[in-house]
């Protein structure tokens, strides 16, 4: 079949055909790809051409690009519905992920809400209990749709806890709607607010609530740019059309991202506004002078000026702002400022940075500051001046989050977790500083079974990078052991040991458990950020791939038994990795994948990506640069890679399916082993937010099963 359909046919004649392969080798294998159609596509970027011959497949809700999501999920699942042990890994996962699992509590009003899941609901429901401790189901959104698929996004109640407003996520995707409740009688009282994207919920009394949004796209609503976000008030009982648009709608203030939060005495409003997923500038309005939020411009103050910071505000008393900034302090601090002097120039220490990453939350009248110690949890309690009360003393080494709560709290939660030891809830006394075990799950596991050890490797430049390789005890290191390397280095997010029933199942199977704390995330603050973005983005790599060469050469593994995982920016992690040492790995398996490196920003909201990536825009050295190890343009034809199973949803509004599935295409047709490459696309599903829980365990027996069967691995222990 000619594979090459010229620019002049319209993609609506594309045609798409099933039909087998007639060449030897293919028919051999067991399977036989989908052709998929190949258009004369180009970008033209200083001068230079670059192919794009899978364009057609970014049109994401064409009958073409349904057909070839049709053909490609039955021949993916008819090789997965051969694995014979896929069953019992699902059969497995079900019974070990079937435990009551519970949020910590929170007062809102008259009641104490939580959060709660029986076991294998696809959702967690929201439960609440009066004074009197009778408890009721307050939303359960496992009823919002048949199959699970809609989930529950922010949840915000008013101070005094009479009115809430909450967000609701179908399929997956990031466009919200929003409804408002009586809390007290449960009674919806408005019309439902659509159109909604990457925003909180943040009420002004109980007059109304802002919110954010873009502007709804042209075209589809899946893949169009979206760049300008806006903050708008909604004042109860008006239509959503005449909410007032309070920020972001002039290009003189054109942002990416904007979000406002109003302080809890309802007095300050603060509104973020940034252009990437790094830096933000800072602003606040005097609530109390405003009674026309439509001209609530004129009132704005800044704070924090330009995008060279991150700055948010973590609590107000009076007409004092506390501040967590990373401004001329990579590793952040808390500052203070006022209503009279707002300026960043005017910003007083409250608790300097240190050789730490710091992140900060408050309870009970103090602040709470939890540190990164190579991605492990430390946490100190202050006062509001600034002077260390005590250090929190910990269950172990791990994970500790939350010390979240209202100032008159008698209680602050947080919460404990691993890579061996399930989330376990505690209530610290904050005059004490003592810990008390509040709820621990009943989970058919035996923590004492597993190990999970830090080592440090040296990556390709001499930089010194922390791993926490996790598996059961005893463990014999032969170089055989299936082991799963886990990665994403992007965007300042820091990957900190958490349980995983997924995990347990894996290490059940004498599989090892790796995650490496790559460069580019945050776990050594901003510096560490900055040296995995843009034109040292090749650092990241070069880290995974050294903690593969690490497992190697300490005999956990070897590279027959050895597999990538990651999502997102990690789906990106995997791409690049296993396209530039397609022999180091066994399997690659690339998540929801940025993976078109060359035109992601021209989709949905990534050009905010921009701080972290470079665009192909920016300069010939910067193309050169993504072209260098963008995933869909260095597939090569006659090589053979690993065994790839990409999985992502057609739903996905975040890293829209185009990357997966053009990245899919080029290895289908390019790819000369005998090991499959094949992707997996859930339907009516996103980037993952909100999965339900059936959906999550069929993926990942459909990984593990796929992961195993390619490492050779003919039955379960």
């Amino acid at each position: 079949m000619n594979k090459n359909i010229l620019g002049a046919l319209a993609l609506s004649a594309l045609i798409f055909s099933c039909q087998e392969k007639e060449e030897e080798s293919e028919s051999m294998k067991g399977w036989t790809y989908p052709e998929t159609a190949k258009v004369d596509a180009a970008d033209t970027l200083f001068g230079r051409v670059i192919p794009d011959p899978f364009r057609w497949l970014e049109d994401d809700r064409s009958k073409e690009t349904a057909a070839w999501v049709k053909a490609q999920n039955e021949v993916t699942f008819g090789y997965l519905n051969q694995i014979p042990y896929r069953e019992q890994l699902k059969d497995r996962l079900s019974e070990l992920w079937n435990y009551e699992k519970l949020s910590a509590p929170t007062k809102k009003g008259d009641f104490t809400y939580y959060y709660k899941n029986d076991g294998l609901q696809n959702q967690y429901v929201v439960y609440r209990k009066d004074e009197n401790d009778n408890e009721e189901v307050f939303l359960d959104p496992n009823t919002f749709s048949e199959d699970g698929t809609t989930s529950l996004g922010d949840l915000s109640f008013t101070e005094d806890g009479t009115l809430a407003a909450y967000a609701i996520s179908e399929g997956g995707s990031d466009w919200r709607k929003v409804i408002i409740m009586n809390a007290i009688s449960k009674e919806i009282i408005e019309d439902t607010l659509v159109d909604i994207k990457f925003s909180g919920l943040s009420w002004k009394g109980n007059e109304g609530f802002f919110y954010s949004s873009y502007d709804k796209p042209e075209g589809s609503e899946l893949s169009a740019k979206t760049d300008q976000h806006k903050l708008y008030f909604h004042k109860l009982g008006t239509p959503q059309s005449e909410d007032a648009v309070i920020y972001g709608a002039t290009p003189a203030q054109k942002r990416r991202y904007v979000g406002g939060n109003v302080s809890k005495d309802g007095n300050f409003l603060f509104i973020s506004g940034s252009i990437s997923t790094s830096g933000n500038e800072l602003s606040v309005v005097d609530l109390t002078i405003v009674s026309d939020y439509s001209n609530i411009a004129q009132h704005i103050k800044p704070m924090a000026v330009g995008f060279e910071q991150d700055a948010y505000v973590v609590t107000t008393k009076g007409n004092d702002f506390y501040i967590a900034t990373n401004l001329n302090a990579p590793n952040k601090r808390l500052v203070k400022a006022t209503i009279s002097k707002p300026s960043m120039k005017d910003w007083v220490d409250v608790i300097p940075e240190t050789e730490h990453v710091l992140s900060i939350s408050k309870g009970g009248g103090f602040f709470f500051a939890q540190y990164m110690v190579d991605a492990l949890s430390q946490v100190k309690q202050f006062d509001y001046s600034g002077k260390l009360i005590r250090e929190i003393e910990l269950p172990g080494l791990g994970t500790a989050s939350g010390f979240s709560a209202k100032e008159e709290d008698e209680v602050v939660y947080y919460s404990f977790t691993n890579y061996v030891i399930p989330s376990n809830i505690y209530a610290l006394n904050p005059e004490t500083g003592t810990s008390e075990l509040y709820w621990q799950p009943s989970i058919n596991y035996n923590p004492e079974d597993y190990v999970s050890e830090q080592v440090f490797y040296t990556s390709k430049d001499g930089t010194k990078i922390p791993m926490l390789i996790t598996h059961k005890k005893g463990l014999e290191l032969n170089g055989k052991n299936p082991t799963m390397l886990y990665g994403y280095g992007g965007f300042n997010v820091s990957l900190t040991p958490s349980f995983s029933v997924a995990n347990v199942v894996w290490m059940e199977q004498g599989g090892v458990y790796a995650v490496p704390n790559l460069r580019g995330g945050g776990e050594y603050g901003k510096k560490w950020h900055n040296a995995g973005t843009k034109m040292q983005k090749q650092n990241v790599f070069d880290d995974f791939i050294s903690a593969a060469n690490y497992l190697i050469e300490n005999n956990y593994t070897s590279s027959d038994f050895l597999a990538i995982r990651g999502g997102s920016n990690g789906g990106l992690l995997v791409g690049a990795c296993m396209t530039q040492e397609p022999d180091l790995f066994q399997v690659a398996l690339p998540a929801v994948g940025v993976l078109d490196m060359i035109r992601y920003h021209t989709f949905t909201a990534g050009a905010g990506w921009a701080y972290d990536y470079g665009t192909a825009e920016d300069s010939e050295e910067m193309l050169d640069y993504l072209l260098g190890y963008s995933p869909v343009h260095n597939v090569k034809d006659g090589v053979a890679y690993p065994a790839t199973l990409i999985t992502t949803g057609d739903h996905d509004d975040r890293v829209v399916p185009a990357h997966s599935f053009k990245f899919a295409a080029h290895l289908q047709e390019k790819h000369a082993g005998e090991s499959p490459v094949m992707i997996r696309i859930e339907v009516n599903a996103g980037h993952g937010a909100g999965t339900p829980i059936s959906k999550t365990i069929e993926q990942f027996a459909d990984i593990f099963g796929f992961t195993l069967f390619n490492m050779g691995i003919t039955k379960l222990n």
